[in-house]
């Protein structure tokens, strides 16, 4: 009985610890989507990797891909300071936002936006 029940809690801790661990976005369609499957953007404006150009206003319409505070990156993902202070994604330097009037996954309003933002694919 006991050596089931120290199993079971081994087990237990071992998909626990894992489910923590968050992933980068990822593609789908040829596009990055978050975690939720809502597409990611990159702006033309961002020319300093790992610095978004993106504040104040900018941010309630395009607000930052953030990631959780359990999210690691890998590869060609980073986390940079968002302007909030909170990490947002990254992919080869360039900061990714997602966009306020896309209201479901696959939603891709904001791709040629001013000729400015675009959907960020691998």
């Amino acid at each position: 009985m006991r050596k089931t029940f120290f199993g079971v809690a081994l087990v237990s801790l071992f998909a626990l610890q894992h489910s923590a661990f968050a992933e980068a976005p990822k593609a789908v369609d040829g596009r990055f989507v978050n975690a939720d499957g809502m597409t990611l953007y990159t702006f033309d404006k961002d020319t300093t990797p790992g610095v978004s150009a993106c504040t104040g206003g900018c941010m309630s319409y395009w607000p930052a891909a953030l990631a959780g505070s359990m999210d690691k990156p890998s590869g060609d993902w980073t986390l940079i300071p968002a302007a909030d202070g909170k990490q947002q994604w990254a992919y080869k330097g360039h900061p990714l936002y997602r966009y306020a009037a896309d209201k479901q996954a696959g939603d891709e309003k904001g791709n040629g936006f001013k000729d400015m933002w675009h959907t960020a694919k691998p």
